[in-house]
């Protein structure tokens, strides 16, 4: 029996991850999360001796780090924590996994570039991220590739599933509003937990390390995707096209962070949903 460590596991990836290796008779995950509960490994990936405990007992296949500060507002200010779980929580999980001969599977962000350029971006686009956030999922990437030897980085955005998240939000907001003003020049790939879970499961096998983009595929604004979010719920609430400076936010946002799958186009036979069926399987239409 292979055993698989999930950093996270509470979260929307960690719940997809889990969904997707339900099947897996030859697979068990150990679940691990700061947060306690029924069936959960309490792991704090900042603290490498707990890590390389933990990683000592169970002697996993693959370590699958879910785990993040996905708060992009919050990490302007709460630096320390920021870079402790988006950078210092992986090079630990990297450092237990080249002692165990575990492979890892860390999970990174749209936010490493600076969004100014109008075109996608492939895994060799130069990065240069302008937030708080982005920094340290990239301190978390180079850290990933100095210490650990088998990995593969996926870099994700937009994602739903789960937890909380825009699809939630907007239907929360649809309850009580007769119309919301929702960013028209913000532009992404909104993408479903559970499509990334299919490409990290499909990956996690195989000896193709490396860094990879992992989004479903097309792109839209914020102010498209509530729309179509809208539409396919069957709510009247108008969407209101304004700008970033309209809406107003302590942290600089990539204006356009569209991810080019390129390498999972490039080396394997992958590939995502496109975003609009993915969201119309998340609402059950």
């Amino acid at each position: 029996m292979k055993k698989i460590i999930v950093t996270g596991c509470n979260g929307q990836l960690g719940r997809a991850i889990n969904q997707i290796y339900a099947k897996e008779t030859d697979i068990e995950l150990v679940n691990t999360d700061v947060f306690q509960g029924d069936g959960i490994t309490p792991l704090d990936i900042t603290n490498v001796d707990e890590v390389l405990k933990l990683a000592r007992e169970v002697k996993p296949y693959a370590i699958i780090n879910c785990a993040a500060h996905t708060n992009v507002d919050k990490c302007e200010t709460d630096v320390d924590n920021a870079y402790k779980i988006n950078a210092i929580g992986p090079r630990n999980l990297s450092i237990a996994a080249t002692e165990t001969g575990a492979k890892l599977m860390h999970v990174s962000t749209d936010y490493v570039f600076p969004g100014t350029e109008n075109k996608a971006l492939t895994e060799f686009d130069a990065v240069g991220p302008t937030s708080m956030y982005g920094k340290t999922k990239l301190a978390g990437e180079n850290f990933v590739r100095d210490f650990a030897q088998n990995y593969f980085i996926i870099r994700t955005a937009w994602l739903y599933g789960d937890g909380k998240n825009f699809v939630k939000t907007m239907l929360r907001l649809a309850e009580t509003h007769d119309q919301v003003g929702v960013v028209k020049d913000q532009f992404g790939t909104p993408t479903s937990a559970a499509e990334l879970a299919k490409a990290i499961h499909y990956l996690l096998p195989t000896e193709n390390y490396g860094t990879f983009h992992g989004t479903c595929e097309g792109s839209c604004s914020w102010a498209d995707f509530a729309s179509e979010i809208f539409r396919l719920a069957g709510k009247d609430t108008k969407v209101n096209y304004i700008t970033t400076e309209e809406f107003g936010s302590p942290t600089k946002r990539p204006a356009y962070s569209i991810l080019d799958n390129y390498m999972l186009r490039l080396t394997t036979d992958f590939k995502f949903a496109d975003w609009h069926d993915a969201i119309a399987e998340y609402l059950g239409k």
